[in-house]
């Protein structure tokens, strides 16, 4: 069953990621400043990575401890929603409030990846 919920989550990170940078590439150019841009297309190529990373995560669960595997995609999915979403929001808003959310986000991404090392760690070599 969460195989299914992460790859859908997957799915739609890489669906939204394709479309936010077409839109940052071709609709935002001429209002936003380098900086900015440079800003919005860091969060759209972060939640393409992590994208990625659920949809091939879906598949592969078996060499994984499965409570830290799905704590692990868990924190992922969070963590791509917050660092992302956040920097939107804050290129999209000028608000510096949603740019503190940022780091809460990245550190969210590393820990699951944490958390997915030890799964593999852990996994490794047995039958589940």
């Amino acid at each position: 069953m969460w195989h299914k919920y992460f790859l859908l989550v997957g799915l739609f990170y890489a669906m939204t990621a394709v479309a936010l940078g077409a839109f940052g590439a071709h609709g935002l150019k001429a209002v936003l400043t380098d900086m900015q841009l440079q800003t919005f297309e860091t969060a759209v190529r972060y939640q393409m990575y992590h994208a990625l990373a659920l949809i091939a995560l879906s598949f592969v669960s078996q060499p994984f401890e499965r409570k830290k595997w799905l704590t692990g995609c868990g924190l992922l999915c969070i963590g791509t929603a917050g660092f992302s979403c956040s920097l939107y929001a804050y290129i999209g808003t000028g608000l510096t409030g949603f740019a503190m959310v940022t780091p809460l986000g990245g550190s969210a991404l590393i820990l699951g990846w944490i958390w997915l090392i030890i799964a593999a760690w852990q996994g490794a070599g047995k039958t589940q």
